[in-house]
């Protein structure tokens, strides 16, 4: 087994005694201040170790009983964080690691692979290459940072970017690594995780209405109102809060035979934080302010799908006094609309 030496790089082995070793995940701190090496694993194809990350979010505001959905960056060249290093294991975490795979040399089929891990990691962290003696001397100076992938985005090709094994930082220190988390990181992840409420929009004529007759489309200002989500990293007194508020309603007719209103299909909010008005009877020869008029019928049995997306404005605030804005974001759906030709009688 001794080809293994100089292979497998150093996060996956010890990932691996998560598999073959259980036990280690009661074998940690037990000040509370470490990962349980039990939510540790593997990454893709074996190639990086893991942690179920730390960080905890909250919501304020509410979405209200709906569905809601997550939002789409309207700028294709960003997107939230897929991973980051946070705080994992303590220096006793990677002592007991060894000690793990130490242990299943003596198990059925597994001959001396546990030295020779052993020997490997030992190599990392105990025999000053680069920590000496698993930083023991340090046990509450520090901890050792772990990749952790952010849940929405674990398929994302980008979560394989924080690919280096634990390394040690010292409390209070910011470790020079750029994928390292910071405020930003966090309200970036808190982006991710925001529950705006699902695009139901109302409308006058609903669902069936006629050629050349305009339809009103609004929004329930009830429903659709600020949100925020705030990321926090328990123990660091690290937290950020992300905040997106609705500004607008784009309309899409599912046709080029239709007119929207305004022109351009985009409803700003109005200063009470609704969108659009309701129709009031005794309105329908006005223009709405917010709406569509349909040129051609959609046929008896077919419809147009309209597509209403509202726009969200975003931003943070964090512990440290940083923010900023990110950048906006998106929500929508689309649902039928049944268009009939007026029909007239002769006399």
């Amino acid at each position: 087994m001794t080809h293994l030496r100089g292979r497998m790089p150093i996060a996956a082995l010890v990932a691996l005694p998560i598999v073959l070793a259980p036990t280690v995940a009661q074998a940690g701190d037990k000040t509370g201040n470490g990962s349980s090496l039990g939510e540790a694993k593997g990454g893709r194809q074996g190639q990086n170790i893991t942690v179920q990350t730390k960080v905890r979010t909250t919501v304020s505001g509410s979405a209200g009983s709906g569905k809601t959905g997550n939002l789409s960056s309207t700028n294709s060249n960003w997107s939230p964080p897929a991973c980051w290093y946070e705080p994992a294991f303590s220096p006793k975490e990677i002592e007991a690691t060894v000690k793990a795979w130490r242990s299943i040399s003596g198990l059925p089929f597994f001959g001396g692979i546990g030295d020779v891990v052993g020997d490997m990691l030992d190599a990392r962290y105990k025999d000053g290459k680069p920590y000496k003696n698993y930083n023991l001397d340090k046990q509450g100076e520090g901890m050792f940072w772990a990749a952790a992938i952010n849940p929405n985005r674990k398929d994302d090709p980008e979560a394989l970017a924080c690919d280096k094994p634990p390394f040690w930082v010292d409390n209070g220190d910011t470790p020079d690594e750029p994928l390292a988390v910071t405020p930003q990181v966090l309200a970036e992840y808190a982006y991710d995780e925001l529950p705006v409420p699902d695009t139901e929009i109302k409308m006058a004529p609903a669902e069936t209405t006629k050629v050349n007759l305009p339809t009103w489309i609004w929004l329930d200002k009830a429903k659709f109102k600020k949100i925020s989500v705030t990321a926090g990293l328990p123990g660091t007194g690290l937290s950020a809060t992300t905040t997106a508020e609705p500004v607008s309603l784009h309309i899409e007719p599912g046709t080029g035979d239709a007119q929207t209103y305004p022109a351009s299909g985009e409803c700003e909010i109005n200063a009470d934080g609704s969108i659009g008005e309701p129709y009031e009877k005794g309105r329908a020869d006005d223009t709405p302010p917010c709406g569509v008029t349909y040129l051609r019928a959609s046929g008896s049995e077919n419809s147009y799908p309209l597509k209403a997306t509202v726009t969200w404005k975003i931003s943070w605030t964090s512990t440290t006094g940083e923010g900023g804005d990110l950048p906006d974001g998106t929500f929508g759906a689309t649902q039928d609309v049944t268009v009939q030709e007026i029909q007239s009688v002769n006399r």
